[in-house]
């Protein structure tokens, strides 16, 4: 049975998706880009506070799911400016220091909002 994961802990959605979707053990969480919840808008700084910002968004959703990132089996990141990738890579890599999803990254023109990164996450148990 599908069942839609929502935690106003992380950014409501700014269309017609849902933040995350459960299915027969797998947890696939809608891509997040960096807005703060509490002011729903874009964190300031760069890529650095950027990636911490979508990364707690993730964390957020996969605690109302009953997951954490230990779960996670595979990150899809988009990256508005691919020369982002090391500084996006520091941060993101804190949280999986150990056995580490799979992972694809791409250069896009452009993100909304005028987002630097956006990652979408599956997770499964």
């Amino acid at each position: 049975m599908k069942t839609v994961i929502f935690t106003d802990k992380a950014p409501k959605a700014i269309g017609p998706y849902s933040q995350a979707i459960e299915i027969n053990g797998v947890l696939y969480i809608s891509g997040q880009v960096p807005i703060d919840p509490a002011t729903a808008k874009l964190v300031e700084g760069g890529i650095k506070e950027q990636t911490e910002q979508v990364m707690k968004n993730i964390g957020a959703i996969l605690a109302e799911a009953g997951y954490t990132f230990a779960d996670v089996v595979k990150s899809t990141c988009l990256l508005s400016d691919m020369d982002n990738f090391a500084a996006m890579n520091e941060v993101y890599g804190k949280y999986y220091p150990e056995k580490s999803p799979a992972r694809a990254a791409y250069g896009v023109v452009k993100l909304p909002l005028g987002a630097l990164i956006e990652i979408e996450t599956i997770a499964g148990r």
